[in-house]
């Protein structure tokens, strides 16, 4: 700061500065004499200080040190007093000093050594005077000095100033889950839905957000606002997670006063506790219906959020694994989907999650309808597909008759391509099913079903989520990358049909490729490697991926001086003669 910043407001008070010794020492006939006054006059007043300052002379120490140490020892000991003042006495009382020290200090805001002190009794006032706020607003030193205690004040009659501090937060949060999606370690064990969503809201955006809003309801309902008209605006599915964290955060931190105003709080905290576990208990399940059917009439907007709660990726992650689940012991029990409440209690929240964006859109908050199809059709055709599995199995190790092994159902149901093309609901399942037999390492079933992804509603296969959790799985069979027809199936007929068109997909397979590049037979390999090239319209993304891709596979291959002198592993090993016995 300049020499001017330094005595900032002094004169106001009737206290010299620089500036007034100057003009002293520049009309004065004797300087020494007008310096040892302004000393005097200016210096701190104890008779018994006047005998002492001699003697620190007499040590070298400077004049300036020694006022410089008093003042920073004082200044300590006013900051206690502030904050002391904030918690003793009757509240009008303790905030009516505050005022008044805040009315004698604030011309000296801009003074950098007394700055820390005026902004610590603006932390401790609840309502900093309207008058000073617009001047600390209308400074940007000032506003970024001050402590976030008083931004809110500022944050919560600008709405556009708040805007402006919540959006590159919302943009970090949007690029660090696009970060992990497209993450290059590949593996079944760890993935995007892996952290448990206590230590996800320990994030740094969530942690910074929860603080910006402190226990300011409207700050609150701005950052919501936000969130969904981006989430409109994007129909970006994170948003929705970030509105369930930012809630559940608030609730570790016992903010009662929003979380107790937030309808949707009992709901979120109960999923989040299914989430948790990524299955939906039967008790829990009550709960959560429990919630749903105390909708009140005239409170139908509630649904609006309780669809974007849902709509999270991590909450529409365990209703399916759920639904999967659930269809499982069906099978078992010999029991039909319709007839199961738990199930159908699942693909409710499925479906008002999948809903949100629709809701939110259209203002119209009433539950989608179920289409009965789903439950008497597609689900018991997902049943059928468990039951051929079973049917297989068993074969397998009956003795074999005559009439040779039986093989494994090759033909898709036309039913159920036609459901993962027209029903969300039915291809969100459809699409998790073909997870858990990837993950299952059920190669028979997956190359069956695999032809019915390449159409599917809204593209929900060729998704960051569905590709990011398929590549993962698709380690578990690693090894079926050496033959030809899975890799054909597999890449031209699923991959290959999109990664022209989507950028995206382009990056998951090479992405796929860079972690199982070594399995893959070499003749194939060089076909994709082809295939893959980016072209003149490809992100850098894509690019790098490809030229990470390009240089593990250099490193590959053998040299030329390499491969002559090698001899070919396909010759018969010569014949050792074998010693006479004796």
């Amino acid at each position: 700061p300049g020499p001017a910043a330094m005595y900032a407001g002094l004169q106001e008070l009737g206290v010299a500065n620089g500036e007034d010794l100057k003009e002293t020492l520049t009309n004065c006939t004797e300087p020494l004499k007008a310096i040892e006054q302004f000393q005097t006059e200016n210096g701190v007043l104890l008779p018994s200080l006047q005998s002492a300052l001699p003697f620190l002379d007499l040590h070298g120490t400077p004049r300036l040190e020694f006022h410089q140490s008093v003042f920073d020892e004082l200044r300590e000991k006013l900051l206690e007093r502030v904050s002391a003042i904030a918690l003793e006495g009757k509240v009008e009382e303790r905030y009516k000093k505050l005022e008044d020290l805040l009315e004698k200090s604030f011309s000296l805001v801009k003074m950098p050594s007394i700055q820390p002190v005026v902004m610590c009794v603006m932390k401790h006032l609840p309502k900093v005077p309207e008058k000073k706020l617009k001047l600390v607003m209308a400074d940007k030193d000032l506003y970024k000095a001050c402590a976030v205690e008083v931004k809110r004040q500022i944050w919560q009659d600008n709405q556009a100033l708040f805007g402006d501090e919540v959006s590159p937060l919302l943009k970090q949060y949007i690029l660090e889950k696009e970060n992990i999606l497209f993450s290059n370690d590949i593996s079944f064990l760890q993935n995007f839905f892996s952290p448990s969503p206590k230590t996800r809201r320990q994030g740094e955006v969530v942690q910074k957000l929860t603080q910006m809003i402190g226990k300011n309801v409207k700050l609150y309902d701005m950052v919501l606002q936000f969130l969904r008209t981006l989430f409109l605006r994007t129909r970006n599915v994170h948003y929705c997670t970030l509105r369930a964290e930012l809630l559940m955060s608030l609730h570790d931190l016992e903010v009662t006063d929003i979380c107790n105003i937030d309808p949707c709080h009992k709901f979120t905290w109960c999923l989040d506790a299914c989430i948790r576990e990524k299955f939906v208990d039967n008790k829990r399940a009550r709960e959560l219906q429990g919630f749903l059917d105390g909708v009140k009439k005239g409170q139908e907007q509630v649904l609006g959020d309780l669809s974007m709660i849902l709509c999270d990726p991590f909450a529409i992650n365990t209703l399916a694994l759920s639904t999967i689940r659930h269809l499982q012991d069906l099978v078992g029990q010999d029991t039909l989907p319709r007839e199961s409440p738990d199930l159908l209690l699942l693909l409710r929240m499925l479906s008002l999650g999948q809903g949100a964006w629709d809701m939110i859109d259209s203002q119209v908050f009433k539950e989608p309808k179920m289409e009965a199809d789903l439950i008497t059709k597609f689900l018991p055709l997902l049943m059928s597909f468990v039951v051929d599995d079973h049917t297989f199995n068993v074969d397998q190790k009956l003795p074999s008759e005559e009439k040779g092994p039986i093989p494994y159902p090759s033909a898709i149901p036309e039913a159920f391509t036609k459901f993962l093309q027209e029903n969300r609901i039915a291809c969100e399942v459809g699409l998790y099913y073909i997870l858990h037999i990837t993950k299952q390492r059920n190669k028979n079933a997956f190359l069956r079903l695999l032809p019915a992804l390449v159409e599917t509603f809204s593209d929900l296969a060729f998704s960051d989520i569905f590709l990011h959790l398929l590549t993962g799985n698709l380690t578990l069979l690693g090894d079926e990358f050496a033959l030809e027809e899975f890799c054909t199936s597999l890449f031209d007929g699923f991959f290959l049909t999109a990664c022209s068109r989507k950028e995206n997909v382009h990056r998951h397979v090479l992405r796929l490729l860079l972690h199982l590049h070594h399995k893959v037979a070499p003749a194939k390999l060089e076909s994709l490697q082809k295939a893959l090239e980016p072209t003149k319209q490809s992100g850098e993304a894509v690019k790098e991926l490809y030229n990470q891709l390009t240089e593990k596979l250099e490193l590959r291959k053998p040299s030329p001086a390499e491969v002559t002198e090698t001899p070919s592993m396909e010759l018969p090993l010569p014949t050792v003669p074998t010693p006479a016995s004796r």
